[in-house]
């Protein structure tokens, strides 16, 4: 199974974090993990709150939202 830091390190180089991994991430923080894997998880969130991580679930979010208020002005 891939560690926090490969699906870490791999978003922040792509710049793209999947659904998929999001949720191995969820998986692996709610078990014990090292040090390292804290910190790369931590470097993760702060590409992301500086956008230079995409999120897919936010994304997916959005398009919801926004087909909702299309449907909702017809």
């Amino acid at each position: 199974m891939a560690e926090i830091r490969d699906l870490a390190l791999q978003a922040i180089k792509t710049g793209y974090l999947t659904l998929e991994a999001e949720e191995k991430l969820r998986y692996l923080m709610s078990h014990h993990y090292g040090q390292e894997d804290f910190l790369a998880f931590m470097r993760l969130q702060e590409a992301a709150m500086q956008g230079r991580v995409r999120q897919e679930s936010r994304e997916r979010l959005k398009r919801r939202h926004l087909s909702v208020a299309i449907a909702s002005r017809t």
